[in-house]
């Protein structure tokens, strides 16, 4: 499932061609993904102004002239994907919809924005702006890791008598909102903690350690693209590119990327995901 750096990729590559634009029409081509769409969604749309197109965790927002916002959540193998307007320069035939187009938005001006989704899981709502933090999606969110009200006293208050396991804590959106398997693996490795301490037994200083290497690793993954391991493509098809600068995740029985360190990277499943570590670095 795309984690934050892969949605903001994403809501990126979108904004050129929705913010301050008009939804012209919009065609919803089946009643629902994971859930139900909303009630006249197609019509609710039509003629709206995309005042603004924002980041919540894993989901993006966008504002509407309407009061309403539009929540988007890509699921597992959603994608956005934008066909530019034909120019007199350049003109060519727009690609045909394709059989997983469930929900295509036609731009003023002619630029025309599909969300293809194969796997079905992901989701559209929409919902009163004004009162969209009480959004059963969005209401136990906790703070943006690359915010200001994520900082270490958060961290500390929230880790501290914790018996759950660190690699939990930091994947628990109501602590933090948007961290995902991938990029809490390569955390934990850059501030050589293993993902099978327990949160509340961490010291202060490691627990500091913590919140640059977590912006430090979202931010080099959003300049990358994110990550494309399966189904990720940014809105011009193209693939993120940090997977090649994975130190251990998906990197089982290879050598620790650290260059002072012998060891080789592991896999363990925790909750029934796989967290990869190098056990003799990581403590």
């Amino acid at each position: 499932m795309p984690e934050l750096p892969e949605v903001e990729t994403v809501r990126r590559g979108l904004q050129p061609a929705m913010e301050g634009r008009v939804i012209k029409s919009a065609d919803v081509n089946r009643p629902d993904l994971r859930w139900p769409f909303p009630q006249n969604m197609a019509q609710r749309l039509q003629g709206q102004t995309v005042t603004a197109l924002r980041r919540r965790s894993k989901y993006i927002l966008a504002d509407l002239s309407s009061g309403e916002t539009l929540l988007i959540h890509l699921g597992m193998s959603g994608r956005m994907q934008i066909d530019e307007a034909p120019t007199a320069n350049f003109h060519h035939e727009a690609p045909a919809t394709q059989k997983h187009d469930h929900v295509v938005f036609h731009m003023e001006g002619g630029t025309r924005i599909r969300f293809n989704d194969a796997r079905r899981f992901g989701a559209m709502d929409l919902m009163d702006t004004a009162t969209q933090d009480t959004h059963w999606l969005l209401e136990k969110l906790g703070p943006e890791p690359l915010g200001n009200s994520f900082n270490e006293a958060y961290l500390k208050a929230k880790f501290k008598n914790r018996n759950t396991p660190v690699k939990s804590a930091l994947l628990d959106q109501r602590i933090i909102a948007g961290l995902g398997n991938i990029y809490v693996c390569e955390v934990l490795h850059r501030t050589s903690i293993s993902p099978k301490r327990k949160a509340g037994s961490l010291s202060g200083p490691k627990v500091a350690s913590l919140l640059p290497a977590i912006r430090d690793v979202l931010t080099e993954a959003i300049e990358a693209g994110g990550s494309s391991l399966r189904d990720h493509r940014q809105t011009d098809g193209e693939l993120g590119y940090f997977q090649h600068n994975f130190a251990v995740y998906d990197r089982e029985d290879q050598p620790c990327a650290k260059a002072e360190c012998a060891g080789v990277v592991k896999r363990i499943v925790q909750s029934g995901r796989s967290s990869f570590y190098c056990a003799k670095c990581q403590r």
